[in-house]
Protein backbone atom coordinates (compact mmCIF):
# COMPACT_ATOMS: atom_id res chain seq x y z
CA UNK A 1 0.00 0.00 0.00
CA UNK A 2 3.33 2.32 1.19
CA UNK A 3 4.58 1.28 -2.64
CA UNK A 4 1.37 2.11 -4.35
CA UNK A 5 0.93 5.89 -2.65
CA UNK A 6 4.53 6.51 -3.26
CA UNK A 7 4.58 5.60 -6.87
CA UNK A 8 0.89 7.63 -6.92
CA UNK A 9 3.02 10.28 -5.53
CA UNK A 10 5.80 10.41 -7.84
CA UNK A 11 3.31 10.33 -11.05
CA UNK A 12 2.43 13.69 -10.41
CA UNK A 13 -1.32 12.81 -11.32
CA UNK A 14 -2.05 14.89 -8.33
CA UNK A 15 -0.26 17.14 -5.35
CA UNK A 16 -1.49 17.71 -2.02
CA UNK A 17 -1.41 21.23 -0.89
CA UNK A 18 -1.41 22.87 2.55
CA UNK A 19 -4.49 21.95 3.48
CA UNK A 20 -3.81 17.95 2.39
CA UNK A 21 -6.58 18.21 -0.55
CA UNK A 22 -5.51 16.60 -3.11
CA UNK A 23 -5.49 18.54 -6.95
CA UNK A 24 -5.65 15.94 -9.54
CA UNK A 25 -3.48 16.98 -12.69
CA UNK A 26 -6.68 16.42 -15.04
CA UNK A 27 -4.47 17.25 -18.19
CA UNK A 28 -2.38 14.23 -17.40
CA UNK A 29 -5.95 12.00 -16.08
CA UNK A 30 -7.40 13.70 -19.66
CA UNK A 31 -4.42 12.51 -21.76
CA UNK A 32 -4.09 8.69 -19.97
CA UNK A 33 -8.12 8.39 -20.53
CA UNK A 34 -8.51 9.15 -23.99
CA UNK A 35 -5.24 6.90 -24.78
CA UNK A 36 -7.08 4.23 -23.01
CA UNK A 37 -10.03 5.01 -24.92
CA UNK A 38 -7.80 4.54 -28.41
CA UNK A 39 -6.60 1.58 -27.00
CA UNK A 40 -9.77 -0.20 -26.33
CA UNK A 41 -11.25 0.82 -29.65
CA UNK A 42 -8.54 -0.19 -31.84
CA UNK A 43 -7.81 -3.82 -29.80
CA UNK A 44 -11.80 -4.81 -29.37
CA UNK A 45 -12.08 -3.29 -33.65
CA UNK A 46 -9.77 -5.87 -34.02
CA UNK A 47 -11.16 -8.90 -32.42
CA UNK A 48 -14.45 -7.87 -33.69
CA UNK A 49 -13.15 -7.70 -37.22
CA UNK A 50 -11.51 -10.92 -36.47
CA UNK A 51 -14.61 -12.48 -35.42
CA UNK A 52 -16.93 -11.10 -37.53
CA UNK A 53 -14.91 -11.21 -41.05
CA UNK A 54 -14.73 -14.67 -41.12
CA UNK A 55 -19.04 -14.84 -41.66
CA UNK A 56 -20.89 -14.41 -44.84
CA UNK A 57 -23.23 -12.47 -44.01
CA UNK A 58 -21.91 -9.91 -41.82
CA UNK A 59 -22.02 -6.46 -41.90
CA UNK A 60 -18.14 -6.06 -40.65
CA UNK A 61 -16.51 -6.18 -44.22
CA UNK A 62 -12.97 -4.73 -42.83
CA UNK A 63 -11.64 -3.16 -40.05
CA UNK A 64 -12.56 0.07 -40.76
CA UNK A 65 -16.22 -1.36 -40.51
CA UNK A 66 -15.33 -2.62 -37.36
CA UNK A 67 -13.26 0.59 -35.74
CA UNK A 68 -16.63 2.38 -36.61
CA UNK A 69 -19.02 -0.06 -35.10
CA UNK A 70 -16.67 0.40 -31.96
CA UNK A 71 -16.48 4.05 -31.71
CA UNK A 72 -20.64 4.43 -32.87
CA UNK A 73 -21.00 1.56 -29.70
CA UNK A 74 -18.85 3.51 -26.99
CA UNK A 75 -20.27 6.91 -27.71
CA UNK A 76 -24.25 5.40 -27.78
CA UNK A 77 -24.71 6.51 -30.97
CA UNK A 78 -24.88 2.84 -32.92
CA UNK A 79 -26.30 3.83 -36.58
CA UNK A 80 -27.37 0.62 -37.40
CA UNK A 81 -25.30 0.43 -40.50
CA UNK A 82 -22.64 -1.89 -38.82
CA UNK A 83 -23.62 -4.38 -36.43
CA UNK A 84 -22.05 -7.55 -35.23
CA UNK A 85 -23.81 -11.06 -35.56
CA UNK A 86 -21.01 -13.37 -33.94
CA UNK A 87 -21.18 -13.93 -29.93
CA UNK A 88 -17.58 -12.82 -29.65
CA UNK A 89 -18.49 -8.85 -31.88
CA UNK A 90 -21.61 -8.71 -29.58
CA UNK A 91 -19.26 -9.37 -26.29
CA UNK A 92 -16.59 -6.96 -27.80
CA UNK A 93 -19.83 -4.09 -28.34
CA UNK A 94 -20.68 -5.03 -24.85
CA UNK A 95 -17.75 -4.12 -23.45
CA UNK A 96 -17.08 -1.34 -25.27
CA UNK A 97 -20.50 0.33 -24.19
CA UNK A 98 -19.69 -0.14 -20.69
CA UNK A 99 -16.42 0.54 -20.49
CA UNK A 100 -16.16 3.54 -23.99
CA UNK A 101 -19.27 4.95 -22.24
CA UNK A 102 -17.45 5.33 -18.64
CA UNK A 103 -14.32 6.78 -20.45
CA UNK A 104 -15.97 9.03 -22.19
CA UNK A 105 -18.38 10.35 -19.63
CA UNK A 106 -15.84 10.69 -16.98
CA UNK A 107 -13.99 12.90 -19.77
CA UNK A 108 -16.68 14.96 -20.46
CA UNK A 109 -17.38 15.62 -16.56
CA UNK A 110 -13.87 16.54 -15.96
CA UNK A 111 -13.83 18.84 -18.69
CA UNK A 112 -17.46 20.46 -17.67
CA UNK A 113 -15.98 20.83 -14.41
CA UNK A 114 -13.42 22.89 -15.52
CA UNK A 115 -15.19 24.65 -17.93
CA UNK A 116 -18.13 25.85 -16.17
CA UNK A 117 -16.71 25.25 -12.25
CA UNK A 118 -20.12 23.53 -11.64
CA UNK A 119 -19.24 21.29 -7.94
CA UNK A 120 -15.85 22.86 -7.12
CA UNK A 121 -15.87 21.35 -3.96
CA UNK A 122 -11.63 21.48 -3.40
CA UNK A 123 -11.78 25.15 -3.98
CA UNK A 124 -15.08 25.83 -1.46
CA UNK A 125 -12.88 23.11 1.19
CA UNK A 126 -9.60 25.07 0.95
CA UNK A 127 -11.66 28.39 1.70
CA UNK A 128 -13.55 26.70 4.62
CA UNK A 129 -10.48 25.30 6.02
CA UNK A 130 -8.46 28.83 5.99
CA UNK A 131 -11.30 30.22 8.08
CA UNK A 132 -11.27 27.75 10.12
CA UNK A 133 -7.74 28.31 10.67
CA UNK A 134 -8.50 31.99 10.95
CA UNK A 135 -11.06 31.08 13.68
CA UNK A 136 -8.97 29.20 15.80
CA UNK A 137 -6.23 31.52 15.94
CA UNK A 138 -8.75 34.60 17.29
CA UNK A 139 -10.05 31.60 19.62
CA UNK A 140 -6.41 31.65 21.27
CA UNK A 141 -5.40 34.99 21.28
CA UNK A 142 -8.95 35.68 22.90
CA UNK A 143 -8.31 32.89 25.06
CA UNK A 144 -4.69 34.45 25.79
CA UNK A 145 -6.36 38.03 26.56
CA UNK A 146 -8.82 36.34 28.84
CA UNK A 147 -6.17 34.32 30.98
CA UNK A 148 -4.57 38.11 31.28
CA UNK A 149 -7.56 39.51 32.70
CA UNK A 150 -8.60 37.07 35.07
CA UNK A 151 -4.79 37.30 36.32
CA UNK A 152 -5.48 40.79 37.04
CA UNK A 153 -8.57 40.60 38.60
CA UNK A 154 -7.18 38.58 40.76
CA UNK A 155 -4.45 40.57 41.57
CA UNK A 156 -7.25 43.61 42.52
CA UNK A 157 -8.86 41.32 44.49
CA UNK A 158 -6.54 40.66 46.81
Amino acid sequence: MILLRNAMEKSHLYNVDEFGVKNYNYGILGFLSLGLFSLLNITLGYVTFLAETSVVDSPVQNYADALWLMLMSSTTIGFGDVYPITFIGRAAVFVMFILGVGILGGVGAVFANKVFGFADTNVKNRELRKQNDNIISQNIEIHRKLEKLEEKLELLSK
